[in-house]
């Protein structure tokens, strides 16, 4: 099955998408590289988006508009995927659309909103869309995420020692698989989240990312903010847990600056790309992690990338490209994996990485022109993920 995975992250900077042929041989799924491809948002969405985020206050109309300007965004980048990548021959789309809002109450998680209506992309491209794919793991206890949990606990099914798969989005989140234990994954706090409103605001928008981690690499740690941002509760929570825009907004930023001497633009790079390297080295260290492979936008950010080496000497820091899954797409091939279990009935969670009470099928699924793309559940459930190029 010809399949299109489609993620925008919690930057919300704009659209992947990846296609995959995908399929069960006994108990393994098989995932065979497409390619993929990268779709900015335009920017009077993007600012929309950034205009409604927590801790602003929008109306129903604008999520209203959203929804509709976000789905019409994925239609027209899964028009493009699937000319590009299957020459017009998709079998099925998996849209996680643009996460508005996640309702974390203490140590529950209430509900979970990606908005981007799917019948747009349905009726641009005529297959068949996997939509919504959090709320099925909320309504049964669980988080919600990381729903990449099960791609990693596939993938590195056999792996020696403990290997963390890690995401460096917005939010950074990992995955272990400990021999003899139920694997654990969580959401491990900002990767670029709070680094990007920092370059958004010292650079007056001019910037929107610390390219290559260049003003980071001209920065010094300020050891004082740096402490301070470390005491955030959050940290020390136990897993499984998950975060967001909602907790790291730059409200946050600004009131973990208020009060201080001023901090040079460099030195609070520096210090917010210290601050992640930090928490996920703490992750990673926490769980007996023996080896990360990392993967994510952050990934292309070299002096993150040396600070997380320098917290973890001894493991080995590698992306998944060197494993054969291309960093920058994994998310947008998790998703079609997850989509692609859906229509064949097969559960695509793992209850003791997302909290929930049971593993679920997820998603809502909308038909295509040729109808609903039900499949026949396999024999066997998968244990082991195949990537071949």
């Amino acid at each position: 099955m010809r399949v299109i995975g489609m993620m925008s992250g919690t930057s919300f900077d704009g659209i992947d998408a990846a296609a995959a042929d995908l399929r069960f041989d006994d108990d393994r799924i098989v995932l065979r590289l497409l390619g993929g491809v990268s779709t900015p948002y335009p920017d009077e969405l993007r600012a929309r988006i950034a205009a409604a985020l927590p801790p602003a206050v929008t109306t129903i109309e604008e999520v209203c508009r959203l929804d509709a300007g976000i789905g019409q965004a994925f239609a027209e980048a899964a028009a493009d995927a699937n000319a590009q990548l299957c020459a017009g021959r998709a079998d099925l789309v998996v849209a996680h659309g643009q996460t508005v809002f996640h309702w974390v109450d203490g140590s529950t998680v209430r509900g979970t909103l990606q908005i981007g209506q799917p019948a747009w992309i349905a009726e641009r491209t005529g297959c068949a869309v996997v939509a919504d794919l959090r709320s099925r793991d909320v309504a049964a206890g669980g988080q919600g995420a990381p729903l990449v949990s099960m791609v990693d606990v596939l993938w590195l099914r056999g792996r020696p020692g403990a290997p963390v798969a890690l995401n460096l989005g917005g939010i950074a989140n990992v995955t272990v698989a400990p021999p003899g234990a139920d694997p654990i994954a969580f959401d491990t706090g900002p990767a670029n989240a709070l680094l990007d409103l920092a370059v958004s605001d010292r650079t007056g928008g001019r910037l929107t990312c610390d390219v290559d981690g260049a003003m980071a690499a001209r920065g010094r740690v300020d050891a004082a903010l740096l402490g301070r941002l470390l005491d955030e509760p959050y940290y020390a929570r136990r897993a499984p847990k998950t975060t967001g825009k909602e907790l790291f907004h730059r409200g946050y930023l600004h009131a973990a600056l208020a009060g201080r001497p001023p901090v040079a633009d460099d030195d609070l790079a520096a210090t917010l790309t210290a601050l992640t390297a930090r928490t996920v080295g703490d992750a990673v260290r926490g769980v007996g992690g023996t080896e990360v492979i990392a993967a994510g936008g952050g990934t292309r950010n070299p002096t993150l990338m040396g600070m997380l080496a320098a917290e973890l000497p001894g493991v080995p820091v590698r992306t998944s490209d060197e494993l054969g899954l291309p960093a920058l797409w994994k998310e947008a091939y998790a998703f079609a994996l997850l989509g692609f279990c859906t229509v064949h009935d097969v559960p695509a969670t793992v209850a003791s990485c997302t909290g929930a009470r049971h593993p679920s099928v997820l998603g809502a699924v909308l038909p295509g022109r040729a109808g609903l793309p039900w499949r026949q559940r396999p024999e066997q459930l998968p244990r082991v993920l195949e990537v071949v190029p």
